[in-house]
This record gives C-alpha cells, structure tokens and sequence, in this order.
C-alpha cells in the first residue's frame, strides 16, 4: 500500500512530517555537497557543529526558551531520565510527585532509589481517566521539585493546566512537546523522548534552568550530569547526530507551518473530530474523562475486547495503522501528533462510523 494511502496512528516512534524525510532522503548519501552522509560525519567536524547549533537555535526560537535555560541533546531515552532527574535534583532531600500514567508511576518509583518521593497526586484509583486539580494535589513544604508527566500515551490524558507550586517544576513533555505555547521560563527542567513529536528515537532533549546545574549526588555518572553535560554543550560523548539533524528538519517544518501556534491550531482540529464521535457514539467510549482527555494520544475501547481486535484489524487493512492500545490499558489508542494530517483523523472517523453501523 503506498504512503499516501497508509495514516500512522503509533503512539511512538510515530508519524514524521513528509518533507522533513524528503529532504533527509535527497541529502543521505550526500549531505549539501560535501560529498558524506550525516550518518558518516564526525561529531567534532565543522559539518556537524553547524546542524547541531542550528537545530539548539531553532528549538530555542520555536519555544521561546530563555537565556537562563540550556539545551541539552542527549541520549537514554526519557527511561534515562527517571533516574538523572532524582541524581542531579534531589539532593538530600524530598520530591513531589504526581502519579497520573504508566510513565509517571515508573520515575517515582525509580526516584525513590535516590531520596523521598512523596506521591502529591495519584489518580490510579480511576483508572488514570483525569488529571488532579490543583487544590488535590498535597505538596512538601521545600520539596526539590515537582514532577509531573504533561501527556499520559498509555492512558490518554493530559494536563489542561501548569501546576502552581513554590518548588522548581519538572516536566516530561515526551508526547506533547511543540503542540502548544510553553511559557518555558516557568519550569525548572523540561524533557521529552524525540521519537514522538521530534525527532527518529534515539534522542532525549533537556531543557534546565542554569541555577539547578551542579547539585547532582556525589555518585552521579558524568554522563548524567546536567552540569557536566551542559559544560560540553552535549558533547561529553558521541550525540545522536542523526536524530539532531532530523530533529533540524522537522523544526523547519513547524516552522513553514506557522509555528507553535499553529501546531496548537491543528491539536485541536484534529481531536475534536474523534472526540466530537466519542461522545455521541453508542460502540466506542473514550477513556479519559472531559477536561483531561490528551490532545495527542486518544484512547477509547468498545468494553469488548473481540470487537476491538475486529475493529483494530479491518482498520489495519484500510491503512489505519497501529490503532491497538497500550498493553497495560488495552482498547485502541490514535496517536495523533503534530505530523498527522487532519485528513488521517477523518479517515479514522469515517472507519469508526461504518463499523458501528455494522454493529448495532
């Protein structure tokens, strides 16, 4: 089936935007004429310092991160960042955290190996179908950070709003980053996996305010140091020079879009054609409840799990692929980030439509 026939719903690696693989395509045996593949150059080359400095400033550009903040390129995944997270934050002391997916469960669990985790907001009892409110969440007087997960894959469920909180604000942006403004000097440490919304898998960004580098614990590896690691601009060891060089590409591309805003524009299009269905549909239920639901990860289930595999299987044969849900939740998930084209959420719709007339 060609491409142009097939709609990718992954939830990671996922969709990348056309143009950004094009252009990746006509420069991978040569890259602007110098006669070797980004794939081939060295890390320390002129070459690759050019895309590398070229992609930290177009992210900055795109996201407005301000000069008291660093751009760090790394590698790990967001998994890494469980643990570096608690290694250069926590110090001797305490840490918030709220628990509202499979993710966010996973670092403070691993947080708990380097100091005290307090649980500031669990929504586990339901399932994880909605965010907490802020006046549910039960912070430490001088905690080290709060940290949250700003856009739940598994579950599909998203926080509508920033956490108000005194202690420096730490959040995993894997799945949501670039789909909307981010008023970035507000957050203490944000970091994303790039094979979502960015970038091919490989590459972790981290962005961290410059007055939280050096208070890593004494056993802290170099290698996940912020401090260290900001010191050699990301280049302590070999970065992933692939993944920054598509990471550059697809920042082109927001860029001809409009931008962030525009990004914002799209999320919204795009998810209120599934949820808008959801709602009034009497096979399909969406999981997460109003005023949580993720604009990126739509998660919904017929409560029978023969007709979902029914449903996930027809649509792979029409070119809707990867609609199956996360193994710890089950149903279906339509992951529909910023590459997606509104077009591909139609075509999901219109699938949806056909096979609950078929069905009731």
């Amino acid at each position: 089936m060609a491409r142009e026939n097939i709609f990718n719903f992954s939830a990671g690696p996922s969709v990348m935007p056309l143009p950004a693989l094009e252009s990746a395509r006509q420069q991978l045996p040569d890259y602007k004429g110098s006669g070797i593949s980004v794939m081939e150059m060295s890390h320390r080359s002129k070459l690759f310092q050019d895309i590398f400095d070229s992609t930290k400033l177009s992210l900055k550009e795109l996201m407005g991160v301000p000069d008291t903040h660093d751009i760090l390129f790394l590698q790990g995944g967001a998994t890494l960042q469980f643990a570096a997270i608690p290694m250069n934050l926590i110090e001797d002391g305490c840490a918030d955290y709220a628990v509202t997916g499979n993710f966010s469960k996973k670092a403070a669990v691993e947080a708990e190996k380097y100091g005290r985790v307090n649980i500031a907001g669990d929504s586990s009892a339901t399932g994880f179908d909605r965010i907490p409110g802020q006046e549910e969440l039960k912070f430490t007087e001088g905690a080290k950070y709060f940290y949250y997960c700003g856009n739940n894959t598994v579950y599909g469920t998203e926080w509508q709003y920033v956490p108000e909180t005194s202690a420096p604000l730490v959040c995993d942006m894997s799945s949501d980053i670039l789909s909307y403004p981010v008023d970035v000097s507000r957050f203490g440490l944000i970091y994303a996996g790039a094979q979502k919304n960015m970038a091919p898998a490989g590459l972790t960004v981290v962005i961290v305010d410059k007055a939280l580098l050096g208070r890593e614990l004494p056993f802290t590896p170099q290698v996940m140091s912020y401090k260290v690691l900001s010191e050699h601009d990301s280049m302590l060891n070999t970065p992933p020079c692939w993944c920054i060089y598509m990471l550059g590409l697809t920042l082109d591309w927001i860029r001809e879009q409009g931008g962030v805003k525009a990004m914002d524009a799209l999320r919204r299009e795009r998810a209120s054609l599934l949820y808008d269905f959801l709602d009034n549909s009497r096979v399909f239920k969406a999981h997460a409840l109003p005023g949580s639901r993720s604009f990126m990860n739509v998660t919904f289930s017929t409560g029978d799990a023969e007709l979902d595999a029914e449903f996930i299987k027809g649509g792979a044969a029409i070119g809707l692929l990867n609609l199956k849900g996360h193994k710890v939740a089950g149903g279906m998930r339509a992951s529909i980030y910023n590459a997606m084209p509104p077009e591909g959420v139609q075509r999901l719709v219109n699938y949806m439509k056909e096979f609950e007339l078929s069905h009731v």
